[in-house]
């Protein structure tokens, strides 16, 4: 049974469609719909494809609208030339593609990057190699910690910690079971976090880490429901969290305890998959906005996978932060002379991008010049499952999380 779960789950990955209403024109560099035909312009991405769960979405959308720009001028002409390779979620392979895509293919920028043990292995690699990236999907706690890395996503911490605020001011939660993957700064690091707020607001709090790619679902439930908390908060991607929720249901667990979750699990097939059972009990957070929010840049987004990405690609939180990447490491390009654009002039004009705005964002995202790390997202929405949709129950509200202490006070000085 678990076995047909997990492959039900891994099948989500391909279904997700489209927002059903008319999107907008797209709109992508200088819309002129000439194709760009100069020297390419080499940007590297690396991600977890092929592993426990597939992680490559962000650099699917970031593909997708690197097609849109070329199709309408490029960078001042320059076509990006986008190569995109998969770690397998594992850190020796992660820091040899590091290697060539830098070393060897001459990478200017690197873009869109989401993977599970990427940041780990090549933080400072990046660092000496005087290459900036703006990652789509920053997991581990070196995509936040790092010079050089700059992610668009708010993070499993920032965002399971997200989750956790909204149980103590809406939920009235007392008590709390963290569920994180065993992976080095992964799941200890999201889950200290929890504990950590837990323990400032007096209440208890246990931490349960699993290997994503081999725990027994109902075992781990079990575990967590052992103490009796109000709530099991999730930070697993939506390929284990669907296993877990269905083995929670099947223990009766969804009718005493409520269950969120960091933004991994917010995808638009969760909710019909989970089933009306977890009709008001399931509650995501959301690093981005509602996914067919028909906000201006949101629609744009999902106009550039509609005609640039593959039907297949899908149409969630982590394709969002693809795509922001890209249009971010677009505006850093375009201020740049076509003539003279080589790793040392990128890296500066990404250091320079402040104020960016897109309503898929809760709030302008900078890159934070000379700081020692980045974390420009960290306010959030929540959202609950309800008729097999997501309904968004929360405006933007910053993270509780007191690692953020140094963040906020940097954004205290750029007014």
């Amino acid at each position: 049974m678990l076995k047909i779960l997990k492959v039900m789950a891994a099948s989500l990955t391909l279904g997700l469609l489209s927002a059903l209403s008319a999107h907008a024109a797209v709109s992508c560099g200088d819309n002129s719909g000439k194709p760009a035909t100069g020297e390419p312009i080499i940007i590297g991405a690396i991600t977890g494809k092929t592993g426990p769960d597939d992680f490559s979405n962000s650099t699917k959308s970031a593909l997708a609208y690197f097609n849109c720009l070329n199709a309408n001028g490029g960078i001042k002409g320059r076509p990006v030339k986008y190569l995109v390779e998969d770690d397998q979620w594992n850190p020796e392979t992660a820091a040899q593609l590091a290697a060539k895509l830098v070393n060897d293919q001459k990478a200017v920028l690197m873009v869109g990057n989401s993977s599970y043990v990427e940041c780990g292995a090549n933080a400072e690699f990046y660092k000496k190699a005087g290459i900036e990236v703006i990652a789509g999907v920053g997991v581990p706690r070196e995509c936040f910690f790092a010079q050089n890395y700059a992610p668009t996503n708010a993070g499993p911490r920032v965002s399971m910690l997200g989750a956790m605020g909204y149980a103590l001011d809406k939920l009235n939660a007392k008590s709390v079971a963290c569920i994180g993957p065993n992976i080095p700064n992964v799941g200890t690091w999201s889950c200290d976090g929890v504990v950590s707020l837990a323990k400032e607001k007096g209440f208890k709090a246990e931490t349960i880490l699993m290997d994503p790619g081999s725990a027994d679902a109902t075992s781990i439930i079990l575990k967590a429901a052992a103490s009796k908390p109000d709530v099991i908060v999730l930070g697993m991607s939506k390929g284990v969290a669907v296993p877990l929720l269905t083995a929670a249901e099947e223990q009766g667990l969804n009718q005493t305890i409520t269950f969120l979750s960091a933004a991994s699990a917010y995808d638009l097939s969760v909710p019909a998959t989970i089933g009306p059972a977890w009709d008001g009990k399931f509650f995501v957070n959301m690093e981005f906005n509602d996914l067919q929010a028909t906000t201006p840049d949101n629609q744009n987004w999902l106009a550039v996978m509609d005609k640039y990405g593959q039907k297949s690609d899908p149409r969630d939180t982590f394709a969002q932060a693809g795509y922001l990447a890209a249009r971010i490491a677009e505006k850093a390009l375009m201020t740049l002379d076509p003539k003279n654009i080589t790793r040392e002039t990128v890296s500066a004009a990404v250091r320079q991008v402040k104020g960016f705005q897109s309503d898929i964002f809760c709030a302008p995202w900078y890159f934070g010049d000379g700081q020692p790390r980045h974390n420009a997202n960290s306010s959030t929405r929540m959202a609950v499952s309800e008729g097999g949709k997501w309904k968004v129950v929360s405006d933007c509200a910053p993270s509780p999380d007191p690692e953020l202490k140094d963040v906020r006070a940097f954004e205290a000085t750029m007014k």
